[in-house]
């Protein structure tokens, strides 16, 4: 594969595109080069603390690696290493990993942030929890803990038992001089949006910056709903112990699509085959919770705009209700679903499984006059489109270098969507369609998830279709999986799929137990967030309100 002509997608992804030529990439790196490694999903190249820049930049260039999807930090006992997890926005089945180990003593590299903007806040989060610092960094701080705060949590010699002290600090304007616009008077104040405000969709602070009337710098400060998920499934056994905590990372429905991205990465480091009759299952559970999400992200986005308990907010709900009733009765469960299992599902479909599927063609058939009165609520409605047409623009090249995935990056036009582009599930075998709009404003995004909404009921229906007709003595709901999975130590791997929000990604290091070594969430929503600024510098801060919105963010994933 040439490096200067990066694979095209067509439907070459579909069938299984070739792996970039590592050997050819081990050049491109050139001196710059301390070892190879190879990942589960692709190739890694170990490289000096002082070439990132240098590295990044030709891999990105010349190799057509546009995508830094995530950064994993974590400590060894002899050194400290970041993992810059690259792939292609053409083409995600060409990854490419670029490790960067310091020592100890000396825990310091290059900063990403001049090649890949995402970089800014991954870095500050590796440093805040693990303690690697990045020269060059453009305001490298703690990100999710207090700036007060002692040590760093993920850290071998972090003493846990220690009582922490969290003061609070005086507000400071951080306006900078670039900012004040051509007069020396220009009329500025800070003020503070959140962190409990029902603008911020849950405990999200903007520090915002006004000059006049208009939004002059937003900095989104996160970390006040902090879990410690990803330490949780790092105690946690393979097996059994993980699989419940996906759903608590985006609780707003999308659960099924949470537990696929772990069950993805697992059943690869295992090397589990799930049946095909399981494999969908899953996809229609996935695109329930698909739909489930993109209709509360309308409703309260509804509320957004209108600024009160609109009709449109009233029917997403009762739209969400119906298919939240058809999850419960596959899983059993309402919003914590748990129902993904490593090798399957849990069970089949619940008897007498022609009522179950009448149920979800009765949603189906009543779908399509349903989403003409979202249409005409919200797109046909001339205030809705006064508010959002023209406002919170992402341009595309924008969203690329900030990581944007899902609805948000597709309505800029940047046509990337992993059930499509790294297919997994039962996703190739359907009839389906990519949505994609071209204006990258607020309005845009709203077309992008009522036009998702079709898609998902496309896809259901199939799965629909394919379970009703299949032989009884066929239904295989789980594959033959050991009790006690123990990968072999230092197998490492990143997978992704395509959640309701954008690109879900885990990458997981084994060190031969039956518990992660690291366990990394690469957070659709945190990279989504992070674009924020460039999204409503120079707007209104009722337009910021519909920015932040459109976004779709849940505070549980971004801080995890």
């Amino acid at each position: 594969m040439s490096l200067e002509e990066p694979a095209e997608r067509a439907d070459s992804a579909v069938e299984g595109v070739a792996a970039p030529d590592a050997d050819a990439l081990a050049a491109l790196v050139g001196d710059d080069l301390l070892d190879r490694e190879e990942h589960v999903n692709a190739p890694a190249f170990v490289i000096r603390p002082d070439a990132v820049q240098d590295v990044l930049s030709r891999l990105k260039e010349k190799a057509g690696f546009d995508h830094l999807a995530c950064v994993t930090a974590q400590e060894y006992h002899d050194r400290y290493e970041t993992i810059y997890h690259l792939r292609s926005y053409d083409d995600p089945t060409r990854e490419v990993g670029v490790v960067v180990p310091t020592t100890r003593d000396d825990p310091v590299s290059e900063s990403a942030d001049p090649v890949f903007r995402t970089a800014d806040w991954h870095e500050r989060e590796a440093y805040d929890l693990i303690g690697i610092e990045y020269e060059d960094h453009p305001d490298l701080r703690r990100i999710l803990l207090p700036e007060t705060w002692q040590g760093h949590p993920l850290s071998m010699d972090y003493d846990q038992t220690k009582p922490q002290i969290v003061t609070l600090r005086e507000h400071a304007n951080p306006l900078e001089e670039d900012h004040r616009g051509d007069g020396a008077d220009a009329d500025t104040m800070f003020i503070n949006v959140g962190p409990h405000h029902p603008a911020t969709h849950g405990v999200l602070h903007l520090q915002t910056t006004l000059d006049g009337e208009q939004v002059a710098d937003v900095e989104p400060d996160i970390g006040y709903i902090h879990r410690c998920e990803e330490q949780m499934c790092q105690q946690g056994t393979y097996r059994h112990q993980i699989m419940p905590f996906p759903d608590r990372w985006d609780w707003l429905s999308s659960g099924l699509l949470n537990e696929w991205a772990y069950a993805r990465t697992a059943e690869d480091l295992a090397d589990i085959t799930v049946p095909e009759y399981a494999q969908v299952v899953r996809t229609m559970g996935a695109e329930l919770s698909r739909l489930a999400n993109h209709f509360i992200a309308i409703g309260t986005y509804a509320l957004d705009v209108f600024g009160e308990f609109t009709v449109a907010f009233m029917y997403a709900m009762r739209d969400r209700e119906v298919v939240q009733d058809v999850l419960e009765d596959l899983t059993g469960q309402r919003m914590m679903f748990n129902y993904l299992r490593l090798g399957g599902v849990a069970w089949d479909v619940p008897e007498p499984r022609a009522d179950f599927f009448d149920s979800i063609r009765s949603f189906l058939d009543e779908l399509p006059a349903k989403l003409d009165e979202y249409h005409t609520l919200l797109s046909s409605n001339e205030l809705f489109q006064m508010r959002c047409a023209d406002t919170g623009y992402l341009d595309p090249d924008v969203a690329r270098e900030y990581g944007v995935t899902g609805p948000v990056a597709r309505a800029s036009g940047v046509d990337y969507d992993l059930r499509r582009d790294d297919p997994y599930g039962y996703y190739p075998e359907l009839d389906w369609d990519v949505v994609t709009e071209d204006d990258g404003d607020n309005y845009a995004r709203v077309l992008c998830r009522l036009r998702e909404l079709e898609e998902s009921a496309k896809i259901i229906e199939q799965c629909v279709d394919l379970l009703e007709g299949w032989p009884e003595d066929d239904r295989q709901v789980q594959a033959n999986v050991p009790r006690t999975l123990k990968p072999e130590p230092d197998t490492e791997i990143y997978r992704a799929v395509e959640a309701a929000k954008g690109e879900l990604g885990i990458y997981i290091r084994a060190d031969g137990t039956d518990t992660p070594a690291r366990f990394k969430i690469r957070s659709p929503c945190f990279s989504n967030l992070q674009a924020l600024p460039e999204m409503a510098e120079g707007e209104y801060v009722p337009d910021m309100i519909a920015t932040l919105g459109s976004l779709d963010t849940i505070m549980g994933e971004v801080d995890r």
